[in-house]
Order: C-alpha cells, then sequence, then structure tokens
C-alpha cells in the first residue's frame, strides 16, 4: 500500500532539545527516521530557535548563503571565547549571546560578576562590517548586568562617584553614579531586532533576578543583592523597566531597549526570517518539537508557533517531546521519546536514536491517515 502512495512534502523544524541535542541534529534524525519509513516524500530541515541557544545554526541551515564570521571575544569570565556571529545574504547580521556571553561558558557560575560585555563585542564585530540589519539572539545568559556590558562595548560610559569606569557585572552596578549613554554606536539602517521568548520586566518578582537569578547561581540573598543593584542602574538608563522582556537575558533586553532595538516573539520572528510559513503553506505535514511539551508551550515556544502556522494552511502537524505533559490536541499526532525510549534517562542518553524511531513513528501514521 505505501507504494502507491503518492509522495508527501515534509517540513521538519523542531526546537532545540536542550542539554541533549541541537535543533540541527534533531531535524536531521527525525527527518532520517521519516525517510526510513516513506523513503519517496521530499523533506526541508528547517531547524527553529525562539532566540535562545541554537539560534545560529538554525538561521546557517535554513538560509542557503549564510556565512559564519568569526569573533574572538571577552567571555563572561573575562576569558576570550573564540566564537562568531552570522552573515546572511541580504546583509543582516545574526549574533547570539548564547555564544559569546552564555552560561556554558562559565564553570563555576558567576552571579554577582559574570557580564554581556563579549556580546556588545560581537555585536560592534557586525557593525564594522557594515551590516544592514541585526538579529540579536537573547537566551542562555549568564549574567545579571542589565546588558551594560553589552552597551559599554557599543560605546556607553559607566562610572562610580570618582569618576571611574564601574566593574563588569552586576556588582559593578551598585557603584553607578552616572551613565553616558552618548557615545553609542549608531543602529545599523535596518535596525537591530531583538530575538527572545522572555517577557519578562527588568524588575520586580517576575523579573531578571526573582525569577532568572537562581539559574545563574545566586542564592537568596544574593537575588536581593540583584535585584538593588538593578534598580539602581534603571534610575540611570531612559527606558521603562516594566517594557515586557526588558527582563530578558539578566536585563540585557533592557539595555538593547536603550540602545534603540526592538523586542519581536523569538519564534515568530525567527520563523518570518526563515521563511517558515512559505514552506509550511505548500507542505502536507510539519513536524515539529523540543525536550518538554508542557502548558508553557503554549506562550510563544517553537511548536506551539509552527503548530499555528500549519492550521492556518491546513498542514498537518506533528510533534515529537522528550517529555509530553500537556494535551496535544494541536496536532495530528505526537510522540515521546521517553515513552519510545522506556525513561526519560534512557531517552536523554542516546536522544538521537529514538528522535530517529519518532520520526520513523510519525511517518507510519503519515501513512495509515
Amino acid at each position: 500500500m505505501l507504494g502507491i502512495m503518492p509522495p508527501l512534502a515534509v517540513v521538519i523544524a523542531p526546537d532545540t532539545f536542550k542539554g541533549t541535542a541541537t535543533a540541527t541534529d534533531a531535524a536531521r534524525a527525525l527527518a532520517s527516521g521519516w525517510s526510513s519509513v516513506r523513503p519517496a516524500d521530499s523533506i526541508r530541515l528547517m531547524p527553529m530557535a525562539d532566540g535562545g541557544e541554537g539560534t545560529l545554526e538554525a538561521f546557517e541551515m535554513a538560509v542557503p548563503g549564510a556565512k559564519r564570521r568569526p569573533v574572538r571575544v571577552q567571555g563572561p569570565d573575562g576569558r576570550p571565547v573564540e566564537t562568531h556571529w552570522l552573515l546572511l545574504p541580504d546583509g543582516t547580521g545574526v549574533v547570539e549571546l548564547a555564544s559569546t556571553s552564555g552560561i556554558t561558558l562559565l564553570d563555576p557560575l558567576l552571579p554577582l560578576d559574570a557580564h554581556s560585555l563579549g556580546f556588545g563585542e560581537a555585536i560592534a564585530a557586525a557593525l564594522d562590517r557594515g551590516v544592514h540589519r541585526l538579529f540579536l539572539a537573547l537566551g542562555g545568559s549568564s549574567s545579571t548586568d542589565g546588558g551594560a556590558g553589552a552597551l559599554a562595548a557599543l560605546g556607553a560610559s559607566f562610572t562610580d562617584a570618582a569618576n571611574r569606569p564601574i566593574r563588569l557585572g552586576n556588582r559593578g552596578l551598585g557603584a553607578l553614579a552616572r551613565a553616558d549613554l552618548s557615545g553609542l554606536r549608531p543602529l545599523p539602517p535596518g535596525g537591530a531586532v531583538i530575538l527572545s521568548d522572555v517577557t519578562s520586566p527588568l524588575l520586580g518578582p517576575t523579573g531578571a533576578s526573582a525569577v532568572f537569578g537562581p539559574q545563574k547561581g545566586a542564592d537568596a540573598a544574593q537575588v536581593v543583592g540583584l535585584e538593588s543593584n538593578l534598580t539602581r542602574f534603571a534610575r540611570f538608563v531612559p527606558v521603562n523597566p516594566g517594557t515586557p522582556g526588558a527582563g530578558a537575558a539578566g536585563g540585557t533586553g533592557f539595555g538593547l531597549l536603550a540602545w534603540g532595538a526592538t523586542i519581536a516573539a523569538g519564534a515568530g520572528a525567527v520563523g518570518a526570517a526563515l521563511g517558515l510559513s512559505a514552506a509550511i503553506g505548500v507542505a502536507d505535514v510539519a513536524l515539529t518539537g523540543e525536550g518538554r511539551f508542557d502548558d508553557q508551550s503554549a506562550a510563544g515556544k517553537v511548536p506551539s508557533h509552527v503548530a499555528g502556522v500549519a492550521a492556518a494552511f491546513g498542514t498537518r502537524a506533528m510533534l515529537v517531546a522528550g517529555i509530553i505533559d500537556a494535551p496535544t490536541t494541536a496536532f495530528a499526532a505526537a510522540a515521546s521519546l521517553s515513552v519510545l525510549a522506556g525513561s526519560s534517562a534512557a531517552a536523554r542518553e542516546n536522544p538521537l536514536t529514538y528522535l530517529h524511531e519518532a520520526g520513523a513513528a510519525l511517518a507510519a501514521a503519515a501513512a495509515g491517515d
């Protein structure tokens, strides 16, 4: 029966399976599994991201002609980091905070002293290259410095009462007496867009310190200090700290807003830049996924975005997740890696194996429709 079925056009657009598989590797494994059951189908790989880790990889795979531009920056603990940003054929530069000032670059964590200077240095390198527009991927941040480090790399000056430069990191914000943003480099002609799925404000119980500080190693007392220092910083910067997204990446969203960047929902903005809607619009199946599908997945995460686009075109959406902990009614079929592997631990140990199996299982489900 399979031999007489017409081939399907399939778009595979997963997010990163955090801690286990990149979006690119996940897409390839899913495609391999799908093709093992339906080899005649045409498959387009479009690994997705919501602005966090993996955004550069998503653009690199999905945009023909994208080129890596190497850059050396100061990492979040002051050590040099060899990394890159991405230049797209239309002159857009994509810079990722996770690869320049990210938490995975630290061991141990430095909740008070980690900084975003390297992210700003990479942005400056893209500006030096003459980019027309910037996509700034926030996520995976190591610091809670309000973006002060990034702004300093772009020409801002932050000094203490003795007119000395404050130290990098949140700790230095406690000594801030003067902020001069007049030396900031101009935005590129097409502007700068912040890619983030975080809508937190800078301050308060849902802000950068309270929500994300503990993830960066801060204890309860340190969270109070982080909040106090960010509050001081906010007095010197002409941006409303309550702006949704200002708390993204330890407040780096706040700093970039002060530069003049705008915020866009991560998955939607990445999808638009990659041409996801056009691809899904001519596809029969849109296969997406993430590490854990739960109630928060509906709040702008990649699977919910892909499902929404698919619904608009009448394309069947399918889901793969490491753990499924929420209703999957938006999808025609779903597969859990933990169920396939027998446990979440087994799925985490061999994610690509079970992603392959999930792709095969969903291809079989498509054949039975």
